[in-house]
């Protein structure tokens, strides 16, 4: 969905409205009041859920690669979001989304069954997509919207020079391995570099942060007055649009999802590999 010029400053204005009335004061309660306290990085072991997910990550590299399949179908993040135009405007950080702040992606769920089981079975799940980042990708500093959610990343293609390819949260740094999970507050500053010559990929999930009764009831509430701000709007009707411009200009008498055999990379090729291109045709908007 293209916004004109004037209503992009009225919700940019609406948003920075809210966040100093509303989202500041939250914050300072989230972090007070914080079941697991307040850290850039959170020990994996404080969540229960992980373990399962982390059991389950083989079975999400498999759906991905399907994905995978077909790059020119997954839109670059700037053009779901306009507010990433900021952070990046290239066709290197390409994503897949399943669910935007409680919004469900119907048919991006359908193809992937398993991701969505697991996924729907993470406590206070609220944002989740495929966080796909392409060789000598840097992604500059920069913040969350909001201190009740908490970010999760589940490794499921990482370079081979894991050192190149890292996060940096505050002042902490951190790689990312395959099947591993990293658990991060994303409204410290964070930036992150790819200085690899393969693609880093991510289950990238934003879960609401473990509070006590009641302060979780006013957490759920900025939550869901987020869900329906103008930014988050924005990405559920960009991935809608997306997808339906996608599946109509699919050959007739193609199902939405298949690609000509001839075409298609060989799925038992190693991601990231020469096998699986690793760079991406820019699509224009």
């Amino acid at each position: 969905m293209n916004r004109s010029l004037p209503m992009k400053l009225m919700v940019k204005a609406a948003n920075v409205g809210a966040y100093r009335v509303c989202y500041r004061p939250a914050e300072w309660l989230v972090r007070r009041f914080s079941s697991v306290g307040e850290h850039a990085f959170f020990n994996s072991k404080d969540l229960d859920w992980i373990p399962r997910v982390e059991a389950g990550w083989t079975a999400i590299r498999d759906e991905l690669r399907e994905v995978l399949r077909q790059r020119e179908r997954i839109p670059n993040f700037q053009q779901v979001s306009s507010e990433q135009k900021r952070i990046t405007q290239d066709d290197k950080w390409k994503t897949y989304w399943l669910y935007a702040y409680g919004r469900k992606m119907e048919d991006n769920c359908r193809a992937c069954p398993e991701t969505t089981r697991l996924v729907e079975g993470i406590p206070g799940i609220k944002t989740a997509f495929f966080s796909i980042l392409a060789p000598r990708k840097h992604i500059p500093e920069h913040r969350g919207p909001y201190s009740g959610v908490l970010r999760y990343h589940l490794g499921l293609v990482v370079p081979r020079e894991k050192e190149a390819c890292r996060i940096r949260v505050d002042k902490e740094v951190a790689h990312w391995e395959e099947g591993r999970s990293l658990v991060f507050d994303d409204t410290y500053l964070h930036e992150v570099w790819n200085d690899t010559d393969e693609e880093r990929v991510v289950l990238f999930i934003d879960f609401a942060r473990p509070l006590p009764f009641p302060v979780s009831l006013l957490n759920e509430a900025m939550i869901r007055l987020l869900s329906r701000s103008g930014y988050v709007q924005e990405i559920v009707e960009n991935v809608d649009d997306w997808r339906k411009r996608q599946n109509a200009a699919a050959p007739a008498g193609k199902p939405p999802g298949t690609r000509d055999a001839v075409s298609a990379p060989d799925p038992t090729a190693p991601l990231g590999s020469a096998a699986t291109p690793t760079t991406f045709d820019a699509v224009q908007h």
